[in-house]
């Protein structure tokens, strides 16, 4: 009996991974199906806003710390979304997102510095954004992909947080905080 004993153990030991491992898969959009209130880009990215945010790197130091200071406007299905960012050394960049609502919760974006086109998809009260922007750093351009998601808080503010990756591997983050104005 004690020679089956090392052999249970291990048995043992890979189930508990496995459960732990089973409940680290990616969170989904129809995670939070049931969640409100129902964020609805067309809603509220129509109008002024800001938005206040840092850049950490993988450790979680912050990089960088910035207020954005944004304007959407909606014709039917179809958005623009004017960035103006100001970040604490005193730089100022500019994006312009070009944005699609499409069935089912899906959104689609274009912007100058985003390779392709970025793909989101919402459910209750969070959207999922994945695209890969075109970085400045240090004089060069890398191309990082961004999982983006973003959480309707209440009718005024919305919570939004990336995680950059490079060749797969976490390079930092984006977190803000969006409030209509």
């Amino acid at each position: 009996m004690t020679s089956r004993l090392p052999t249970l153990r291990s048995g043992l030991a890979a189930a508990a991974l496995a459960l732990a491992l089973a409940g680290c898969a990616a969170p989904q959009p129809a995670d939070y199906a049931a969640a409100t209130p129902r964020l609805d880009l067309r809603q509220y990215l129509n109008g002024a806003l800001v938005a206040h945010g840092i850049v950490t790197d993988r450790s979680g130091k912050v990089l960088q710390r910035f207020t954005v200071d944004l304007q959407g406007r909606w014709q039917g299905n179809e958005g623009v979304l004017e960035e103006k960012f100001a970040y604490a050394d005193g730089r100022r960049e500019q994006r312009i997102w070009r944005l699609t609502a499409l069935p089912d919760g899906r959104y689609t974006g274009r912007a100058d510095d985003v390779l392709g086109e970025a793909q989101g998809q919402a459910a209750g009260n969070a959207l999922n954004w994945r695209y890969t922007l075109k970085l400045p750093v240090d004089g060069q351009v890398y191309e990082v992909q961004f999982d983006d998601w973003m959480f309707l808080v209440d009718e005024q503010v919305m919570l939004n947080r990336a995680v950059m990756s490079k060749f797969g591997i976490r390079v930092g983050e984006v977190l803000l905080s969006f409030r209509r104005l």
